[in-house]
């Protein structure tokens, strides 16, 4: 068993004004239903809308809220990377800014999490995306799994609980967002699956096209393929 006293939520965030406000009060809700300290770090991944500017008026008014400001657009992976970075929390949850994960599954998560894993994975049991999104989303993950050696019902679920420690431990390269839990594991982590809520936007627009996502994510298989063999996990058993 493993009792969570404070949490930090990293999300990170492009061009999502019209999402912000309504994302930090589903987020409140479900951090005081889950009776835990927390924070929640918005990382702003070079916006081109107002989105900063929200998160700044956010801040001011919840001492809940910090942010990371990118001084250009990055990436989700290096938006993740600085708020790992910035995470004070001995466990991290990670979740997009797009409303489409429900901040309300976060109290089952961090309960599954309690039980003794290192990580919980969010597994979107009933998509709400375009038909063309769920057979892609299908496809690929197949194939991720096939190629990474793992069983991950759903490794695009970008909510995630994680044991701080390791998660800051995670070689940081762009595409690794795609593939926390194969590194985590790379470092003995203990992971869950729980089934979890998926909404359908309401405001802006999707940020990656089908295509462009498979053929960089196939690249990135191959360095991941390769990082798990090379990678270097010992226990010392006894040292003076």
């Amino acid at each position: 068993m493993s009792d969570i006293t404070f949490f930090s939520i990293v999300v990170p965030v492009f061009n999502e004004e019209d999402n912000l406000p309504v994302l930090y009060d589903e987020i409140h809700r479900a951090a005081v239903a889950a009776g835990k300290e927390w924070e929640v770090i918005f990382v702003d991944d070079g916006s081109k809308d107002r989105s900063l500017e929200v998160i700044k008026e956010l801040a001011q008014k919840s001492s809940h809220v910090r942010f990371v400001a990118l001084d250009k657009n990055s990436g989700q992976s290096a938006a993740f990377s600085a708020g790992f970075d910035a995470a004070n929390g001995e466990v991290i949850i990670t979740m997009d800014a797009d409303l489409q994960n429900d901040p309300g599954d976060i109290p089952n998560m961090l309960r599954e999490f309690e039980r003794g894993f290192d990580m919980v994975i969010g597994w979107r049991a009933k998509r709400k995306d375009t038909f063309a999104k769920r057979i892609a989303s299908k496809v690929g993950n197949s194939i991720r799994n096939w190629l990474s050696q793992e069983t991950v019902r759903d490794t695009g679920c970008s909510l995630k609980v994680m044991r701080s420690s390791m998660a800051k431990q995670i070689p940081m390269f762009t595409g690794m967002h795609r593939f926390l839990p194969t590194l985590m594991k790379c470092q003995g982590a203990t992971v869950s699956e729980v089934k979890v809520n998926h909404r359908p936007r309401l405001h802006g627009t999707s940020k990656y096209g089908i295509w462009d996502r498979a053929r960089t994510t196939f690249f990135d298989l191959l360095a991941i393929r390769w990082m798990k063999k090379r990678y270097i996990c010992y226990g010392i058993k006894e040292k003076n």
